[in-house]
Order: C-alpha cells, then sequence, then structure tokens
C-alpha cells in the first residue's frame, strides 16, 4: 500500500546496507526519496536507478558527515531539492569502530562522535525550518546501547546519546507535530558486521538471538517505515528494538 504516498523523505548513508535497504522500502511505500551517501557515488546511483525503475522519485545528493559543515551542506541541497517542505528524515549514516579502551586514539573517538551523534544533531537543527505537523524524523540506535558488545565502548557512546537526543527532540519538537523515535538494530548482515559471514560470527550472533537466524537489512527498513507512517502516529520518544530478541 502506497502509505507514504506525496511524501519526502532524505535518508541518509542510503547508498548500502540499512540505508539503502530503508530508501527502497520508503520509496516502495510512495514516497520520494533523497539519497544521501558520503563516497559511494556509484552506490548511491544504482539506488536511485532502482527506486526510479520501481516507479517512484529519487535523487543522490553527497556529504561529508564527519566534516564539521556537513550537515549544514547536507540540509541546503535537500531545501534545494524539495523546497519548503520534508516529511520524513532518517539519520541512518553511522561509522564503527572497534577498539580497546586502551587503544582507541582521540581522532577515532571524535570521528565516531562527529558522524554518529553531531551529525543527525545538526541536519534536525538545519532541517527543522522545513518540517512541519506531520512530519516525522527517525535516528538509529543500536543492541550495543543496553548490552556491553566486544571492543565497542566509544561506538556504543555514540549510540547511547542518540537515545538521549531522541527524547529530548520528541519533547521540544511535540509542539509543532513533529514525532521523533529511534530504531535499535541487533548485528545486521551488512559491511559493518562482516564478522557475520565466518562460522564464529554466525554462531556468535544467533547466540545472543531468541530467533534463530541472521538479521537481513529489510528487517530494520520495514521498522524504520512503519515510524515513518500514520500507522505509528502516537509514537515519540520512543526505542524501538528490531533485533531478534537479542540479550534478552
Amino acid at each position: 500500500m502506497k502509505t507514504l504516498a506525496g511524501k519526502t523523505a532524505l535518508v541518509t548513508g542510503a547508498s548500502r546496507g540499512i540505508g539503502r535497504a530503508t530508501a527502497l522500502a520508503l520509496a516502495q511505500a510512495g514516497a520520494q526519496i533523497l539519497v544521501h551517501y558520503g563516497h559511494s557515488a556509484r552506490e548511491a546511483t544504482t539506488v536511485v536507478a532502482e527506486i526510479a525503475a520501481a516507479g517512484s522519485r529519487a535523487h543522490a545528493i553527497q556529504a561529508d558527515l564527519a566534516e564539521p559543515d556537513g550537515p549544514h551542506r547536507l540540509a541546503r541541497q535537500v531545501r534545494t531539492i524539495v523546497g519548503e517542505r520534508l516529511d520524513i528524515l532518517v539519520a541512518n549514516a553511522a561509522i564503527a569502530k572497534a577498539a580497546a579502551l586502551e587503544e582507541t586514539g582521540v581522532e577515532a573517538f571524535d570521528e565516531l562522535f562527529a558522524v554518529n551523534v553531531r551529525a543527525p544533531y545538526f541536519l534536525v537543527q538545519q532541517l527543522l525550518p522545513i518540517m512541519c505537523k506531520g512530519s516525522n524524523i527517525t535516528l538509529l540506535s543500536s543492541l550495543a546501547v543496553r548490552t556491553a558488545v566486544g571492543e565497542l565502548s566509544a561506538y556504543s557512546a555514540t549510540k547511547g546519546a542518540v537515545d538521549t537526543l531522541v527524547r529530548h527532540f520528541a519533547i521540544d519538537l511535540g509542539p509543532r507535530g513533529i514525532r521523533v523515535n529511534a530504531v535499535a538494530p541487533g548485528v545486521v548482515q551488512t559491511d559493518m558486521s562482516s564478522f557475520t559471514r565466518t562460522d564464529e560470527g554466525r554462531g556468535m550472533t544467533l547466540g545472543l538471538q531468541a530467533i534463530k537466524r541472521l538479521a537481513e537489512p529489510e528487517d530494520i527498513a520495514t521498522a524504520i517505515t512503519f515510524l515513518a507512517s500514520d500507522q505509528a502516529r502516537w509514537t515519540t520518544g520512543a526505542t524501538l528494538h528490531v533485533d531478534g530478541g537479542s540479550k534478552l
């Protein structure tokens, strides 16, 4: 069903993985999609072509969200394309760096917070003028917020910050009629979780979960599409755990 017909959505980090699956799912629901990418121009172009082939409209836009002005430049491009109305923002772009506490350097730590926390914060700020009553924002959290996962202390801290931002944004933007939520995936088969391609990694992942299969990006995209729709009209300030029952 075209539950998002007439809507316009920006998905950051949409050239692959969960972002790609989300862009395709939102387009299937009828939305026009802005496919953001940082460095993967060819992959982003492919996503745009897939959306167009399915009968929806899409544009690829580039911005390096690790740069201090990256979110501001991205917001300006969005406004050039959509004008004065953006209905859906999915702040999916993120990076992960696994390292022990003793091995985590300042540069890596700062880059994690720049992309995973600073970028969505200022992207929301810069896009607020074109979001209005009925618009919604979804940020990407993580299973790593509620359980210790490997050598991901710095990454986990960024996702904990995302959960905090969701609550504050929901309170701040509720009077404007804008909903803000997070989706917290578990381990998903993406480039970020390449360890799932080994027998050991697969076994470790399945041992975490109540549902004994590996998650696909589409499993997460479905939840994000739900939150973007009017079916979730009374849901804000929430973190939806989409993790196959991990670490119950």
